[in-house]
């Protein structure tokens, strides 16, 4: 196994053992399906099915997936929730819950509510016409009503309880919204005003989704995103380096980010939050590319690699090897096994 795919399985097996070992289904303590929630850092294609620019459903994307069909999943291969999922046994990809190819008998085992281009808050998911996090659950019930109509109310329950919900989401918010357009920063001047309101929002959410029945929850907080191929192609006066106030604010944000989870985990009982921050590890992979196997980790695998996404992304100026040459970090290290990495993305 090479560095990348170290890097990957650290990151899974910390969420492995935490909640395998944690778990108490009566189906043999095995997690049972694997519900995500968030943006394109684990959306595996609901954006295909919306009215939106925030789409990667074309070459070069999905150009290492199975069969080399672009899916939806803003990366050349898998994603961190099909890994992830792969890694309990279950199933090797977690489908989209718009995708009409797939039906409750396959999300029974797995479902993703995921969208590109989404936030805590609903401002963000309107700049690109997504869907936001307040409908990705109302998706979430109605997927409820069907397993239930599916399988029963009991076996029903027990996958809902005993699932494993993967939540990642936050960028969008500060680099599509608050710092790009003027309303939140109107009405929030300082950015750590901001900062409280999403963690308000990520408050509700969470007690939201508990009340609806989900216990064992692993939350990706914000990745160095001054690190970015897009913030540091425009941080021009510093030669191109990491946008350090963006790293120190996904740094403060994280850090509430952990005081809510201790928060929720004692005031929500049974509740297993589990703070599965990235950071670190992003930015060891960032400073110090040849320690994971890649050669470069400044720029991503369209164009330039520094400016082009979405439908941008042209597939006759990609990188040749993903595997080798080019690193595009956004969310979480699991988009980063042995032929994984994703292209410029939302």
């Amino acid at each position: 196994m090479g560095g990348k795919g170290y890097a990957l399985w650290l990151f899974i097996i910390e969420i492995f053992v935490h909640f395998s070992t944690s778990s108490s289904s009566s189906s043999g303590n095995k997690v049972p399906a694997i519900i995500v929630f968030g943006d394109s850092s684990v959306d595996s294609g609901n954006n295909n099915f919306i009215p939106t620019i925030a789409r990667s459903n074309f070459e070069p994307y999905g150009r290492d997936f199975f069969n080399g069909n672009p899916t939806g999943r803003f990366s050349n291969g898998r994603i961190a929730p099909d890994f992830i999922s792969e890694a309990f046994g279950i199933k090797q990809s977690v489908p989209a819950y718009l995708d009409p190819a797939y039906n409750i008998s396959d999300f029974a085992s797995g479902v993703c509510f995921a969208s590109a281009g989404t936030g805590y808050d609903n401002a963000t998911a309107m700049v690109a016409d997504v869907i936001p996090l307040w409908k990705e659950v109302e998706y979430y019930k109605e997927y409820q009503k069907k397993l239930r109509a599916h399988l029963g109310d009991e076996k029903a329950n027990e996958i809902i309880r005993e699932a494993l919900y993967l939540v990642s989401i936050g960028t969008n918010d500060f680099l599509e919204n608050y710092y790009t357009l003027p309303e939140r920063r109107c009405e929030f001047p300082i950015v750590q005003q901001y900062e409280d309101f999403l963690i308000g929002l990520a408050e509700s959410f969470f007690k939201e989704i508990y009340g609806l029945g989900a216990r064992k929850i692993s939350l990706t907080g914000l990745p160095p995103m001054g690190c970015l191929p897009l913030e540091r192609a425009v941080n021009i006066l510093e030669y191109h380096n990491c946008v350090e106030d963006y790293n120190n604010l996904a740094l403060e944000f994280n850090g509430k980010l952990g005081w809510l989870v201790t928060k929720l985990n004692k005031d929500l009982p049974g509740f297993q939050l589990v703070d599965a921050n990235a950071y670190d590890i992003i930015l060891q992979i960032v400073k110090h590319p040849s320690r994971f196997g890649f050669e470069v980790a400044d720029t991503g695998c369209c164009g330039t690699g520094r400016f082009e996404m979405g439908f941008l992304c042209d597939p006759k100026f990609t990188c040749e090897d993903a595997n080798d040459e080019e690193l595009k970090m956004v969310a979480n290290i699991c988009k980063c096994p042995s032929k994984t990495v994703e292209i410029e993305g939302t």
